[in-house]
């Protein structure tokens, strides 16, 4: 029973909820409600079923609480990305989490001790291989003066830096958010005029394909909301709604802070224009919305409050147990050595029996790596015979005898020759197959030391032209797995849209081992 359990426990490897934290962070720009599924979906606590992807974890489920405005979990989880960032050396991420960090002690505290995150950012962006690591600080530097309202010394900023973020073709975000933060200075400097014209220049990017659709939808639903609040504040109603019905458009990518300002102003308008039960429903709106973020804010403090208790409960606890601990302290100092002696006795007969075992899980471990190996190369050999029993038959079908024998003669001195390399008996089995197909393996292992054994194996069976279902067959696992191991292997290699895909990348990069695998 305990062991039917236990397998239902560990049914699923930790490489498999590795990929949970993968996919959370493909939805995490789109869909927070997906990412959150696919990292509920880890079990509890989850540094027992993930450690590679621990850093992610955290940055992901830190932006999923910044969207829910929710400043204390953000922090804390930020805290944890940073912290396994630096330990596994994801320096990318770690940048990332000290940006999140900053924002939230400086935009919620107003601390400005909060810069040195700008700094450790940068830092850690210059230790990664992210080329708009710098463009990250940049923009966040320049918001944190935005929320300031220091709208000149933003715009300052990022119109010297205006021409730099244009030029990042590969990745037009930054260029949006200067434009989009731009618009927003100047109407805040009540400059409608620039303001239209950057704004202009915005709505130009909405159908690049670099810019993630909530990205844009955001940014142009906050400078929508930003027009209409402007145009009400100079008493004109009629462009105080067109701007709203535009920022309607866009209100499913609205945050929280805009919604809120967008269902006001919605209500001043029809005030203003003395529609009152239109200013009622959107007054209702308003509330049931206010409702619902209060209603956050109150269980998010509950589970704050609960944790405290708890700590203070554990506290008492300790100091309650302190007296008792004492006399424990005492007892155990006396089991202990007399644990000590037999400890000793039998310590030199287990020092032997644990390196034995050691050594016994090293071979077995190379033997499993080597076996994966042997049972891709040993499909050089089969392809070998496959091809002389086609030639036997070709021979089989001449009619004349003469001709006959001279092909039989040709095979047969073709044969003696290749038996040297194919079937020396002088060799063992794994050292004949490793023959065949040395030069990719050892290409591949040079270029790609990060690649494990079985992941060199599906790269290979993937160069000489297998496709999923037959991997999976061949080395009797699942499609999903086959694809799962796919994915994993284009993210270790950092395969980019220019690389094309990884068959494609695979056939350019190892194109001097054609001759050996045909």
């Amino acid at each position: 029973m305990l062991l039917f359990l236990s397998t239902l426990c560990y049914g699923q490897s930790s490489e498999d909820y590795e990929r949970f934290v993968d996919s959370a962070d493909v939805y995490i720009d789109n869909d927070t409600n997906k990412a959150t599924a696919f990292l509920d979906s880890i079990p509890e606590p989850v540094n027992n079923y993930i450690r590679d992807g621990l850093p992610s974890y955290y940055n992901i489920k830190s932006l999923i609480y910044d969207e829910e405005n929710d400043n204390i979990k953000s922090y804390q989880s930020s805290t944890l990305a940073l912290k396994y960032a630096v330990e596994l050396e994801n320096y990318k991420v770690a940048g990332e989490s000290s940006l999140v960090l900053f924002s939230c002690v400086y935009h919620v505290k107003k601390d400005t001790t909060a810069y040195k995150y700008l700094k450790k950012a940068r830092a850690y962006y210059k230790l990664s291989d992210y080329a708009y690591g710098d463009f990250e600080v940049d923009i966040t530097y320049a918001y944190s003066k935005f929320i300031d309202t220091d709208y000149e010394v933003c715009n300052t900023f990022l119109l010297d830096n205006l021409e730099k973020y244009k030029a990042a073709k590969d990745d037009a975000y930054f260029y949006m958010f200067a434009l989009g933060i731009i618009t927003l200075n100047y109407l805040g400097l009540e400059d409608l005029g620039t303001a239209y014209k950057y704004f202009n220049d915005f709505k130009k990017l909405k159908n690049d394909a670099t810019i993630v659709n909530y990205n844009y939808g955001s940014f142009e639903s906050s400078i929508n909301v930003a027009f209409a609040k402007t145009y009400f504040e100079k008493n004109k109603i009629d462009s105080t709604f067109h701007y709203l019905i535009k920022s309607s458009e866009n209100r499913h990518f609205m945050t929280k802070d805009v919604e809120e300002n967008y269902l006001k102003l919605y209500v001043d308008a029809f005030r203003a224009s003395n529609n009152q039960e239109m200013a009622k429903a959107y007054t209702d709106s308003l509330m049931t919305f206010e409702n619902k973020i209060y209603d956050n804010l109150m269980s998010n403090s509950f589970q704050v409050n609960n944790a405290l208790a708890k700590t203070e409960l554990e506290l008492e606890n300790v100091n309650n147990k302190k007296y008792f601990n004492g006399f424990l302290v005492i007892v155990l100092l006396l089991l202990l050595t007399a644990s000590s002696f037999i400890y000793m006795f039998f310590y030199r007969k287990q020092k032997s029996k644990t390196a034995n075992l050691s050594n016994e899980t090293s071979n077995l471990s190379y033997i499993k790596a080597n076996n994966e190996k042997l049972a891709v190369k040993v499909q050089g050999l089969e392809d070998y015979i496959y091809n002389l029993k086609i030639e036997i038959k070709k021979i089989a079908t001449i009619g004349e005898v003469s001709i006959q024998r001279e092909r039989i003669k040709e095979l047969y001195k073709a044969l003696h020759h290749n038996s040297s390399t194919i079937l020396d008996k002088s060799e063992n089995h794994l050292e004949l197959v490793n023959e065949l197909n040395v030069n990719f393996f050892q290409s591949i292992s040079e270029i790609y030391p990060q690649l494990n054994n079985s992941e060199v194996i599906i790269c290979y069976y993937l160069y000489v032209g297998f496709k999923n279902k037959e991997i999976a067959v061949f080395l009797n696992t699942s499609v999903r797995a086959i694809e799962s191991k796919r994915y994993r292997i284009s993210k270790k290699i950092n395969l980019n849209k220019e690389k094309g895909t990884l068959l494609e990348h695979l056939k350019n990069t190892f194109k001097d081992s054609e001759k050996i695998l045909n």
